[in-house]
């Protein structure tokens, strides 16, 4: 049960992240886009050309700020890269309680093929 219960949140956490794709790619070039404006902004030596960048700057800043929805997409990578974590844990689990021959057959052929 629990593992049909990753793999639909799973299933869920992937469609977010393909919704909000393209604000998650629009925010990152908006960061790098500031981060060129303030390389600008600091090499400027005129006021018109401080004035100037600081300008574009603002814009950027605008455009970064619409697309904030991006950190919803940032939280689904996160949550889908802890869902995957889980799964791979779960997955090794073999009860050593059980006198079931082929629980018991699994965990040594797991051993030798270490």
């Amino acid at each position: 049960m629990k593992q049909f219960l990753l793999f639909i949140g799973g299933l869920v956490l992937l469609l977010i992240i393909v919704g909000s794709l393209g604000p998650m790619i629009l925010l990152g070039v908006s960061i790098w886009l500031l981060y060129v404006v303030f390389k600008q902004f600091m090499k400027s030596e005129t006021t018109a050309g401080k004035i100037g960048w600081t300008i574009v700057g603002l814009v950027v800043l605008m455009i970064g700020i619409s697309n904030i929805y991006a950190v919803i997409g940032l939280v689904a990578v996160y949550g889908l890269y802890l869902i995957i974590k889980n799964w791979k844990n779960d997955d090794n689990i073999i009860d050593s309680k059980t006198d079931d021959p082929f629980t018991n057959f699994e965990k040594q052929w797991a051993e030798y093929n270490r």
